[in-house]
């Protein structure tokens, strides 16, 4: 079995080709999302903890997480699931996927280091390596250089080299940025529906007026109406 295992603090990833199954037992029966300690891969392993993400089965079938079985199963799929692309508008369609419980059968097993152990790994936690995509939402960028509310969040995106195009960098747009244009925007918007509600609520008041001397004319018609009757009757 392949094992990918990736380390998210410096960016790097390795595959190892493990062959002995009794290094890879205790991994066995264990659902994705499980942290295991990964003492039992080698002594250059000790003291980590790997949390499984994923993996592939020998046909290339993907592991679901929820799927609580350890073989492969066909389920409909519909947009907003994992392991599917909605290619039209509304559809569904039935696929394979392989369970969330790690087997035997799996070709390539996804870890991530969760926790370092005593030594370097090569390749894996020697080095950092710089990230090339960084957060575009405004809040994920302060979380990521613990920023305060104050701080331009602009001056630290995280820009990428382009040296085949014309532009030297790119950087993505920064999304849910407050700036003084969108504060003007709501003001304006705000001003918009008070200004429409009390339109609405003068134009109420006018009707209702308006309203009550039409029940009034009504009332003194009907009053003359009955005062003629009257008269006519006694002459």
């Amino acid at each position: 079995m392949k094992l990918m295992i990736a380390n998210p603090a410096t960016g790097q990833h390795k595959v190892f080709d493990i062959d002995d199954d009794n290094k890879l037992r205790p991994f066995f029966d264990k659902r994705m999302a499980t942290e295991v300690e990964a003492d039992c891969l080698g002594d250059e392993f000790k003291g980590y903890i790997m949390r499984i993400s994923g993996g592939n089965d020998k046909q290339g079938f993907p592991m679901k997480q929820g799927v609580l079985t350890n073989n492969r199963v066909r389920l409909l799929f519909k947009k907003g699931m994992s392991c599917f692309r909605e290619r039209r508008k509304g559809c569904r369609k039935r696929k394979s996927v392989r369970g969330c419980i790690v087997g035997p059968d799996l070709a390539v097993m996804n870890l991530l280091i969760v926790k370092k152990g005593d030594a370097d790994i090569e390749g894996l936690t020697d080095k950092m390596l710089p990230r090339r995509l960084g957060p575009k939402r405004a809040n994920h960028i302060r979380k990521l250089f613990s920023l305060d509310k104050k701080d331009d969040v602009r001056k630290f995106v995280v820009r990428r080299d382009c040296p085949d195009k014309k532009k030297k960098s790119k950087a993505p747009k920064i999304q849910r940025l407050i700036t003084p244009q969108l504060l003007q925007r709501k003001r304006h918007q705000k001003a918009v529906i008070r200004k429409r509600m009390q339109a609405g609520k003068e134009a109420k008041e006018e009707y209702m007026k308006r309203l009550a001397e039409y029940h009034q004319e009504l009332k003194e018609a009907k009053a003359n109406e009955v005062a003629k009757k009257k008269g006519k009757k006694t002459d």
